[in-house]
């Protein structure tokens, strides 16, 4: 099939791209781009007025399937990501069974392919079934295509355990991405521990629970050589400690989220909003400006969602009852663009490096560029569409969105996977990449 794409600005920093022109796309290959370019037959979209970018990518969602498809699916997750723009999501592999062997990652990509509307890149569990205590089939699920392993939901208790893990992915070139969480300083804590825990009552979730097990892992980064992704980190001083790893020359990334940029510990009020209940938790306004800095300055690599579905049933309980995360696929994009790209804190150059280029590196995925020859996976947005988020604009199973009721200056508009619409106009598109 022949797709003919006009008239839109077309930004890639990654050929220097900036310019208003055409991009012809044949069987899922885009095939020139140019200007005033023709085509026998096929379909011509107008896109004037609207920004086309290398497809964006979630390195970070939880689809839930298998296990609990009473939150989200892969078709309900995947539905939501091209609703807000993505191409490509990276699924957790945090659901029951846990993603730890390669019957469960070859079962994540067979429903991928008969239900998505997104792509879905599969990771690994460190260990078997998130316990910490045995390797996962780490060299098997490499194998069938797995390039990233990660006990989210869970950190690695045991140095020793992790020293094994990232040893072992060290020899497949795979990035180990921890989620940094120190037990027995955490608790049973539900919010950041300071102001916010004192003026609620609850227990508090200190910053160090989350910083001693990113000096931990970085310093284990350096004992092993192993790619280092630090998942959602949320403060001034644990991403101070990989702008020194960096400068260091160690393989270590990180991640942020919108939620932890734009929201803050003081947006959890007296209602108890279990909504804005993450782990880790909200932390100050501090730690957010220095996030933004952060993805300003080049020191954060990606932006993230923990896209983290949960019904109406859990969420709609006493805050310490409710379980943590919030949704964001739907929201993402609008709200980096409105926050960071139209504030003119970053260009869109830098934001399609952050959403688009780097987590594609990280998770060892072939590029995507706007040059003749490469998978036609790109997102479509209108930079100047005002709205507020709603309800009604949430394509997930699930409800739980931090930014509802927020204003935002941005949407997607359309999304293609190999040259084939899976958004167009904002109405997604039957299932199946």
């Amino acid at each position: 099939m022949a797709l003919m794409l006009k008239g839109a600005r077309l930004i890639d920093p990654q050929v220097g791209l900036d310019e208003v022109a055409d991009i012809l796309i044949r069987d899922g290959k885009i095939v020139e781009i140019g200007h005033d370019l023709k085509m026998e037959k096929g379909q011509t979209r107008d896109l004037s007025g609207k920004i086309i970018t290398p497809g964006l990518v979630d390195m970070h969602v939880h689809l839930r399937e298998p296990g609990y498809e009473q939150k989200e699916d892969i078709e309900s997750g995947t539905r939501a990501a091209a609703h807000g723009g993505f191409t490509a999501v990276c699924a957790m592999p945090n659901t029951d069974p846990v993603i730890d062997d390669a019957v469960g990652v070859e079962y994540i990509k067979a429903r991928a392919k008969e239900v998505g509307h997104s792509r879905v890149i599969v990771s690994g569990a460190c260990t078997k079934d998130l316990k910490g205590e045995i390797l996962s089939d780490m060299g098997f699920m490499y194998e069938h295509g797995v390039r990233a392993f990660t006990d989210d939901g869970h950190g690695v208790q045991d140095a020793g355990m992790m020293r094994r893990v990232m040893d072992y992915a060290s020899q497949f070139d795979c990035v180990v991405m921890p989620h940094c969480q120190d037990d027995s300083l955490v608790g049973e804590g539900q919010v950041n521990e300071g102001e916010c825990s004192t003026r609620l009552g609850m227990l508090g979730w200190p910053a160090e629970g989350e910083e001693l097990e990113i000096a931990r892992d970085i310093a284990l980064c350096r004992l092993t050589g192993c790619p280092l992704h630090i998942q959602h980190i949320t403060t001034a001083r644990g991403l101070q400690m990989v702008r020194d790893a960096k400068a260091e020359g160690l393989p270590v990334t990180c991640e942020v989220t919108p939620h932890h940029m734009f929201l803050t510990e003081d947006d959890i009020d007296d209602t108890y909003p279990t909504s804005l209940k993450v782990n880790p938790p909200l932390r100050t306004p501090d730690d957010a400006v220095a996030l933004v800095e952060g993805v300003k300055d080049g020191t954060v690599d990606a932006i993230v969602t923990d896209h983290a579905p949960h019904t109406d049933w859990e969420k709609d309980r006493e805050f310490e009852l409710a379980p943590f995360g919030m949704i964001g696929l739907d929201s993402s994009l609008a709200a980096v663009l409105t926050n960071l790209v139209h504030t003119d804190i970053i260009s869109y150059d830098r934001m399609v490096e952050v959403m688009a280029v780097n987590p594609r590196a990280i998770l060892r995925q072939e590029p995507v560029k706007l040059e003749a020859g490469s998978t036609a996976d790109l997102t479509v947005f209108d930079p100047d569409a005002e709205w507020t988020f709603e309800i009604s604009d949430i394509r997930s199973k699930a409800t739980n969105a931090g930014f509802l009721g927020h204003s935002f200056k941005g949407k997607a508009t359309d999304v293609y996977v190999g040259g084939y619409a899976t958004m167009e106009d904002g109405v997604v598109c039957e299932p199946g990449i």
